[in-house]
C-alpha cells in the first residue's frame, strides 16, 4: 500500500530535521520542531512516513511517561532517550530524532482542573534546558565531558496554547500547524483505498460525503468494512472456540476481499457519524457525576458577579439549548420561571431567617445566588435541576425571586448557592425539603 505525504509536511520535517545537522555561521536553528493541529489529522502517521523516506531513526517518547509517582522520573527518560538516539547518530552514523507525540496531553494545562506536577514543572525546564544546550544532556548522578550530536526534537499535538510559554516561544520551538488541504486528503484517502479499486471519482465523492470529518475517519471506515466477515468468521467457528483459533496460532487466516463499493462505504460512513453524535448529544457524565454537574451550573449560565440582571425581578433562565433537564416549566417574556404543569403552586412560601441571612451574605459579597430544585426520587440520585440565578444586588427583589421559585416547586428539595468570581460554588445550603 502506496501512503501519500503531502509536499508542505515533507519539506518542513526534513529542513528541521536537516538543518539540525548542518553548521550554519551565524545560525542558530530551534532543536524543537512542534506540529500541531485537529485531532486525526494523521499528524504522527505523516511522521513516521516522513521517517522512513529519509531514513531516520525515530526514539519515542509518549505523553503518558511524562507523568510518574515518582518526582524526577520523567525528566530523566527525556535526558536518557536523547542519549539513545545521540548514540544512534555518533556510533552508527544514522540520522536520528526524538519523537514525542501528543505533548499537550501530558505536559500541558487544559484548565484549572488539570494539576501542574512537579513532574510538569520539571519536563517543561529540561526539555528547555536540552533545547538550550543541545550538546550537553547530561544523566543524573554523572557527567560526561564529551559533547553530544544535535538531536532534533519532533513533538507533536494538538494545543500548544496549554503549554508552558517559554518552551514555545522562537528560538527553542519551531512551529508547524498543520491543516491538510483538500487536494491532501483526497491523496491521503486515495492511498487508504488504492488496494481496493476506487476511482479518483469516488475518492472525491466520499470525501465531499464527509467533508467534515478527519484523516483518521476514512481509516476507521475502511477498517470497518471487514467487520461483517469477522462476525461470520467468529460464528462459523464458534464465540467459545474463538480464542483457541486466534490466540498465540500460527495458522493464517484470509478473508475475501469485503464490499467495497462507494455505496456501502457511505452507508458504514453514516454509522459511524451516527456513534459519533451520540457522544456529543448524551453527556450522561453529567447525570452521573454529581461534581462534574454541580461545576458546570455557573457555565450553562455563563454568569459572572457584577453583571446586570436580565430582568426585572432578577432571575435569570436557563439557555434553552443547554443540555440540562427540564421539568415542564416554561420561562415567560419578562424572564420570570413559570409554574410546571404538573405542579402545585404555592403564593404563601416562606423563608425562614437562616435563608434570609444567607441570601444577605451573598449580596454583600457580589455573588451571584444559583438555585436548583429535586423531586424525593431524584434526590437519592443527586439529579439536581436548576431553577435558574438571581443576579440582582437588591435584598427584597432577590427574596422575592426566591420565594417564586419555592412556590412553583413545592413538595420538592431547593437548595441555593454563590458562585465566585471562578464560577465556583459556595455556602451551598438546601433551604426546603419535602413534607
Amino acid at each position: 500500500m502506496t501512503y501519500y505525504i503531502a509536499p508542505k509536511f515533507l519539506n518542513k520535517l526534513a529542513v528541521h530535521i536537516t538543518k539540525n545537522f548542518l553548521d550554519l555561521p551565524g545560525i542558530n536553528a530551534p532543536l524543537i520542531l512542534g506540529i500541531h493541529g485537529h485531532k486525526g489529522e494523521g499528524k504522527s502517521f505523516q511522521c513516521e512516513l516522513v521517517f522512513k523516506r529519509m531514513k531516520v531513526q525515530a526514539i519515542h517518547l509518549s505523553a503518558g511517561e511524562l507523568e510518574s509517582p515518582d518526582a524526577g522520573d520523567p525528566s530523566r527518560l527525556v535526558r536518557f532517550r536523547y542519549r539513545e538516539a545521540a548514540d544512534i547518530i555518533s556510533k552508527h552514523g544514522k540520522l536520528a530524532v526524538l519523537m514525542i507525540n501528543d505533548i499537550d496531553a501530558g505536559a500541558g494545562r487544559v484548565d484549572s482542573g488539570t494539576q501542574y506536577t512537579v513532574n510538569t514543572q520539571l519536563v517543561n525546564a529540561t526539555l528547555m534546558n536540552i533545547a538550550d544546550n543541545p550538546t550537553n544532556v547530561q544523566l543524573p548522578g554523572s557527567y560526561d565531558s564529551e559533547p553530544l550530536p544535535r538531536v532534533p526534537i519532533i513533538v507533536t499535538g494538538n494545543d500548544f496554547g496549554t503549554l508552558y510559554a517559554p518552551l514555545v516561544r522562537d528560538g527553542r520551538m519551531d512551529k508547524f500547524y498543520w491543516e491538510p488541504s483538500r487536494e491532501d486528503r483526497l491523496e491521503i484517502v486515495n492511498g487508504i483505498f488504492t488496494p481496493d479499486g476506487l476511482s479518483r471519482a469516488q475518492i472525491e465523492q466520499l470525501v465531499s460525503k464527509f467533508e467534515g470529518q478527519s484523516i483518521d475517519f476514512f481509516s476507521a471506515l475502511r477498517a470497518s468494512i471487514y467487520d461483517e466477515q469477522i462476525l461470520a468468521f467468529i460464528e462459523q467457528t464458534g464465540f467459545d472456540k474463538i480464542g483457541l483459533k486466534v490466540a498465540n496460532s500460527s495458522e493464517k487466516h484470509s478473508f475475501i476481499k469485503p464490499d467495497f463499493r462507494l455505496e456501502h462505504l457511505m452507508e458504514k460512513g453514516e454509522q459511524m457519524v451516527k456513534e459519533q453524535q451520540h457522544i456529543q448529544e448524551l453527556r450522561l457524565v453529567a447525570a452521573y457525576n454529581r461534581s462534574l454537574a454541580e461545576s458546570n451550573t455557573a457555565q450553562r449560565f455563563g454568569f459572572m458577579p457584577g453583571q446586570p440582571p436580565a430582568s426585572g425581578n432578577g432571575i435569570r433562565q436557563e439557555n434553552p439549548g443547554s443540555n440540562a433537564p427540564t421539568t415542564g416549566s416554561t420561562a415567560s417574556p419578562s424572564g420570570e420561571v413559570s409554574r410546571p404543569q404538573n405542579k402545585p403552586s404555592s403564593a404563601t412560601a416562606t423563608l425562614d431567617s437562616d435563608a434570609v441571612q444567607q441570601i444577605r451574605q451573598l449580596l454583600s459579597q457580589g455573588y451571584p445566588i444559583g438555585i436548583e430544585h429535586v423531586d424525593r426520587r431524584r434526590f437519592r440520585t443527586g439529579s439536581w435541576q436548576s431553577c435558574g440565578c438571581i443576579q440582582t444586588g437588591n435584598e427584597s427583589e432577590a427574596i422575592a425571586a426566591l420565594k417564586s421559585c419555592l412556590g412553583n416547586y413545592a413538595g420538592e428539595y431547593v437548595r441555593l448557592f454563590g458562585i465566585d468570581g471562578n464560577k465556583r460554588r459556595v455556602m451551598e445550603t438546601i433551604i426546603q425539603r419535602p413534607d
